[in-house]
């Protein structure tokens, strides 16, 4: 009788979770549960519009995942619960909600419900650049030594920013916050009872370097209350796949799994995918491609990269520096055009070949020649993360004329986020951190034209992790580790991992051609992003200065 452990992963728009062989990872089964109320951009559910750059999330939806989700892979692994030792799951990051002190999110509460900042911001909630901009000028000023191991920059996705957002434009929801949490961590209290934080978020978005925080007089010369933020944020501080307690009797009667079994800390999805795709040794790098892209690896020693997301110690395995790149907008820039900016006529012509929209542009423009489009454009659609950190700055297409076709701008806009890619990892070599492998995994690997265009770009074989559930499995792994089924993630990892679908290697001539449109790619990125021009964040302030904040 084998032993089992369940990984939930807790993404953008759905939640999935997996069961999982603890001796080599098989997968047993699984399930997926789409959020009710999806990413929330316009206006809340059933109350007030949002500004631009706004992205929240109900908690209840997150819930539902492990009420349905859980118990429904269990069925399809046909397995007896009882075999389940461990659960641990992952959520995206930074995905931050205010709560009671007894966990109760400030969203449920009916006197909160229809105010936005009551609410869980998502990853991409992108409003807080302006409060971004002033935390990375004040801690240049004054010299904060935690600030270069974040590349020099604070993003307006990560904790500080979000919470002083919520500060100073409705002080009344920061004051009624007892607790300011990570939604893994939310969940994770749900299932075990115990508050915990996990050591990768507190790290990389939280600002918490070597076991402290932002000092208080760093934060009261931000605003006077800020410092209140720090016992909202406390707690026990666990590293990796750590045993966050045991499953309550009550989150076993709505999961289906058995009480007592082994809840691992909670995890950010791309951090623990790096398990899934045995990425966790040294020189590893792991490219999440899915709505946004993750670049994520491990190192023995810590380099300051201009740029990065962040080094933190323990961040991605205990004992080594875990780092964090990556790109605010990916899929969803494809997305983006399928839905907003491409011609019916395409839908129609794809509906009548029997196939989705994205392959019928995929064949489309697979045999062009590269930079035969004549089109370059950049991938801020999003803002950037990696390496300007400057959430105000918007997409670029250069190159249009009355011949250009729309399979022509796709394949600008794939070739885009590759471009984008690229510049990360020559800031990582740049700093001394090698890139000596690259693996792929997430939604977006299904594109075998985006991986032929990745290969290419990057001029380095690209494998593709062969996993249908590439963070949920990495959330098992770390379940495994918690159970004590494994003393170590990269122990477990080795065992449980997934293997390579296959390989793509780059195409010398295309490589050679994709050289000359980086180049190009580059000129734009620093004219745009690096002071050539502000005229991206002008138009920004005209967009927001009419849609006032709630």
């Amino acid at each position: 009788m084998g032993r089992y452990v369940v990984g939930v992963d807790l993404g953008t728009l759905s939640g999935r979770a997996v069961v999982v062989d603890v001796a080599d990872g098989a997968e047993r089964g699984s399930a997926v549960h789409a959020y009710r109320h999806g990413v929330v951009t316009e206006r809340l559910p059933g109350g007030p519009a949002l500004p631009p750059g706004w992205a929240l999330q109900d908690p209840a939806d997150h819930v539902e995942v492990l009420r349905t989700a859980v118990p429904a892979a269990v069925r399809a692994a046909g397995i007896d619960p009882t075999q389940v030792v461990g659960v641990g799951l992952d959520a995206t990051s930074c995905t931050v909600l205010p709560t009671r002190a007894d966990g109760t999110p400030l969203a449920e509460l009916p006197e909160l419900r229809d105010r936005p900042h009551a609410w869980p911001k998502l990853w991409k909630h992108h409003s807080a650049q302006r409060q971004a901009h002033r935390i990375n000028a004040l801690a240049a000023e004054r010299g904060e030594p935690w600030l270069a191991r974040y590349g020099g920059r604070v993003s307006a996705e990560w904790q500080l920013a979000k919470a002083l957002e919520v500060l100073e434009e409705d002080p009344e929801v920061f004051r009624h916050a007892d607790r300011w949490v990570e939604t893994a961590d939310w969940l994770v209290r749900l299932l075990c009872g115990r508050e915990t934080r996990n050591a990768s978020a507190a790290g990389f978005k939280g600002l918490c370097q070597d076991g402290s925080s932002p000092a208080p007089d760093f934060l009261a010369a931000l605003h006077p209350e800020l410092p209140d933020l720090l016992p909202k944020v406390d707690g026990p501080l666990l590293p990796p796949a750590a045993r966050a307690g045991a499953l309550t009797a009550e989150a076993a009667g709505w999961t289906g799994l058995p009480a007592g079994i082994a809840v691992a800390a909670g995890a950010i999805d791309a951090h623990v995918t790096a398990a899934a795709a045995r990425s966790v040794a040294p020189g590893r790098m792991l490219a999440v491609l899915g709505t946004s892209t993750c670049l994520i690896m491990n190192g023995d020693t810590c380099h300051e990269v201009p740029g990065v997301c962040g080094v933190v110690e323990g961040g991605v395995t205990a004992g080594r520096w875990g780092y964090e790149a990556g790109q605010s907008g990916v899929g969803d820039i494809f997305a983006w055009y399928v839905d907003r900016a491409l011609p019916a006529s395409y839908a129609a012509e794809a509906a009548r070949r029997g196939m989705p929209v994205q392959d019928l542009l995929d064949s489309l423009a697979a045999d062009q020649p590269v930079g035969g489009h004549g089109l370059l454009a950049l991938d801020w659609h999003s803002g950037n993360r990696s390496v300007l950190m400057d959430h105000e700055l918007s997409g670029v297409l250069v190159g249009l004329t009355l011949a250009t076709r729309p399979e022509e701008i796709w394949r600008a806009l794939l070739e885009a986020t590759a471009f984008g890619a690229r510049t990360v990892v020559e800031a990582f070599e740049a700093a001394g951190v090698a890139v000596d492998e690259l693996t792929a995994a997430g939604g977006l690997t299904a594109n075998r034209l985006l991986l032929r265009i990745y290969a290419d770009v990057l001029r380095r074989p690209l494998h593709v992790l062969d996993a249908a559930h590439p963070a949920a499995l990495g959330a098992a792994i770390h379940a495994a580790v918690a159970a004590g089924a494994y003393p170590d993630v990269e122990t477990a990892s080795a065992a449980m991992g997934a293997k390579h679908r296959e390989t793509w290697h780059p195409d010398p001539a295309r490589a050679a051609a994709y050289d000359d449109l980086y180049a190009d790619y580059r000129n734009l990125h620093d004219h745009f992003g690096r002071g050539g021009t502000n005229i991206l964040h002008r138009l920004n302030t005209r967009r927001h200065q009419s849609h006032p904040s709630p």
